[in-house]
């Protein structure tokens, strides 16, 4: 992509932006998590009320992350941030943001009657632990860990998201 922040940088550096990246990826997918799990248990939430959770819950992450991370600079630095890093900042929280498009998307497909808003609630809920499973298993992939090592990788990820759903489940909404 020309004029991507990453253009023209070494491979360490272009795969430490794609690691915070994921690791607010991963994030958001564990509080969307929280999220929609307690839409689903509340009993009546209503398609708008349960895409303005969403949306709102992935706007507050991403206005979270990048008030600290712009704060932090100039203490660390002893300078305001740069205009290359203000774009590094927005850059690496974006998927604080896109972490919502699934479960909107879903909440929507409800909202003209293609399924339920229960059930778009809990495909949402599942897809979040299987997209946790799929990175744990990538990241298994990638560091050599062979295909059972991998796979091994992924179910401990989704035990972790799985383990979420459970807290939010006992402890209720």
């Amino acid at each position: 992509m020309a004029g991507h922040v990453t253009d023209g940088q070494p491979d360490e550096v272009r795969a430490e932006v794609r690691r915070e990246r994921l690791k607010e990826r991963l994030y958001a997918s564990l509080t969307l998590l929280a999220v929609l799990v307690g839409l689903a248990q509340s009993g009546h939430p209503t398609h708008a009320g349960a895409a303005a959770s969403v949306m709102a819950t992935a706007l507050g992450l991403w206005l979270a992350t990048l008030v600290a991370d712009l704060q932090a600079r100039p203490v660390a630095h002893g300078r305001r941030p740069t205009g290359p890093e203000v774009r590094h900042a927005l850059l690496t929280s974006s998927p604080l943001l896109s972490s919502a498009l699934g479960p909107a998307l879903l909440v929507a497909l409800s909202a003209l009657g293609v399924l339920t808003l229960d059930t778009a609630l809990w495909i949402s809920v599942a897809s979040e632990v299987a997209a946790l499973a799929l990175w744990g298993f990538v990241g298994g992939l990638r560091v050599g860990a062979g295909r059972l090592g991998a796979l091994i990788t992924g179910v401990l990820n989704a035990v972790i998201g799985l383990g979420v759903v459970a807290v939010k489940l006992v402890a209720g909404h």
